[in-house]
């Protein structure tokens, strides 16, 4: 997978502002515990977790779970730590 590539978004004055709160999503196993797991994982990136936004839903099948939180953070830096932190789980498939 290639990193985002945000040098557009700078030119055109649009993009994520930082510091904010910013929401993630990341797809995985249901088995895996997910909705437990994902803010522990954003945690140990050293990000600040709002747990009361955490919010998960099932796949049809119910094989999958995908999982939103949203978290706060400083810079460009720590927005894609919290990807890649999600993105190391063998468990997630992928985030948004």
């Amino acid at each position: 997978m290639q990193p985002i590539d945000f040098t557009k978004a700078k030119q055109e004055g649009k993009g994520f502002q930082f510091p904010g709160e910013f929401e993630i999503t990341a797809v995985g196993t249901a088995s895996a515990n997910l909705p437990t797991h994902v803010p522990q994982l954003l945690e140990r990136a050293g990000l600040h977790v709002l747990h009361e936004t955490v919010k998960h839903r099932h796949s049809g099948a119910g094989n999958f779970v995908s999982v939103t939180v949203s978290f706060r953070c400083e810079n460009r830096e720590q927005y894609e730590a919290a990807h890649a932190a999600l993105r190391s789980s063998p468990d997630i498939r992928y985030t948004m």
